[in-house]
């Protein structure tokens, strides 16, 4: 699997040419992974610097940083600032390594470090399958191997084939989408409206993100209205994140709680003014994924799911919330949930209404 998936990372979702250089950052377990990236990015006359952490480096790093916990180092900002592509690794061996830290020192440390991040047109966030994220989903190793493998498309004659097909079905329902002026999401403790008329759509087809499958946008920064409960849990900040509730009043979060990780949840509202605006709306499109895994990496791309991003928008949408955060929280449509259009139904109990998105898979 790690050729193959090296291969399609380097030819389809973050191509690299000779005498560009190749940051790729991730922890050891993804050794077989990182391997290959570096020996095709040789083979293709890049330059693969490799920056691999040990188990529980980030965490120990949140404890314990000091001052740097909130100072960038002027080498970091230059490593990232010289390098024409780069490449994250997510390969926790042990998800919750964090879940001791204090939920404001992380908020702190987003702070400060948040504007670290490549752009979005040089960086893909992709994973390697762990033991640590197999036990987090509840799954043996080999049937979380398997979930990884089908999101890729490596379970395809021809996965790099596969995305581009998707592409073109997302560009399709983007076209409905550009004409739309209002969008309602209605479930169970959930009825939101939000306005994205003048907004772009974004065709989320395996680069940025990887595996993918979702289009989105930014709301209009004001237009955000209702209640939302999102019935997915996540892994943040090393612990779980479940039976959040959101209320929103002028697109903005005025009262907030979650049934299991509630503190973490504040503090993320109050890292600073963005975090209590909606950066993103997202609408899940890739239904070779069938259950949550408490990554929000799969879990957001999920077909017959929509989320919303508290904190920073994507200066691709046209959205202008700011802030140090982007935390994708995840309502399951499937469960019985309708997502409407200008009052036309999109899609309703996880499936799409004809015209709007048909699945290549």
């Amino acid at each position: 699997m790690e050729r193959e998936l090296a291969r399609l990372i380097l030819d389809y979702s973050r191509p690299v040419e000779a005498g560009e250089t190749l940051l790729v950052q991730a922890e050891m377990e993804a050794w077989p992974l990182l391997r290959e990236l570096h020996r095709e990015a040789l083979a293709r006359g890049a330059y693969p610097l490799l920056r691999m952490a040990y188990p529980g480096e980030e965490a120990e790093f949140l404890e314990r940083a000091g001052a740097w916990l909130e100072r960038v180092p002027e080498v970091e900002r230059a490593l990232v600032a010289a390098s024409d592509a780069f490449v994250r690794v997510l390969a926790p061996s042990d998800p919750f390594a964090a879940s001791g830290i204090d939920g404001e020192r992380l908020a702190r440390h987003r702070r400060a470090w948040g504007a670290l991040r490549p752009p979005h047109g040089r960086r893909t966030l992709t994973l390697w399958p762990t033991a640590g994220l197999a036990a987090m989903a509840g799954m043996s190793q080999p049937a979380y191997r398997r979930l990884v493998r089908g999101a890729f498309f490596l379970d395809r004659p021809d996965p790099a084939a596969a995305w581009r097909a998707l592409s073109k079905a997302q560009a399709r329902l983007i076209r409905r989408l550009e004409g739309v002026r209002e969008l309602r999401i209605q479930a169970a403790g959930t009825d939101l409206r939000m306005r994205v008329e003048g907004r772009r759509w974004v065709n989320s087809d395996g680069r940025s993100n990887f595996p993918s499958g979702e289009v989105y946008t930014a709301p209009l920064e004001d237009s955000v209205e209702g209640e939302v409960r999102f019935d997915l849990p996540i892994l943040a900040g090393g612990r779980w994140v479940r039976g959040v509730r959101l209320v929103f009043e002028a697109g903005r979060v005025i009262e907030a709680s979650a049934e299991e990780g509630d503190a973490y949840l504040q503090a993320l509202l109050a890292t600073d003014a963005g975090a209590r605006g909606v950066g993103e709306l997202g609408i899940g499109t890739n239904f070779g994924l069938e259950r949550g895994t408490g990554l929000v990496l799969l879990d957001e791309k999920i077909g017959g799911t929509v989320h919303l991003a508290l904190g920073q928008a994507y200066a691709a949408t046209g959205g202008t919330n700011r802030s140090a955060v982007h935390r994708d929280l995840i309502v399951d449509l499937r469960r019985g949930g309708v997502l409407t259009a200008d009052g036309e139904v999109v899609q309703e109990d996880g499936r799409f209404n004809e015209g709007w998105f048909v699945w290549p898979g």
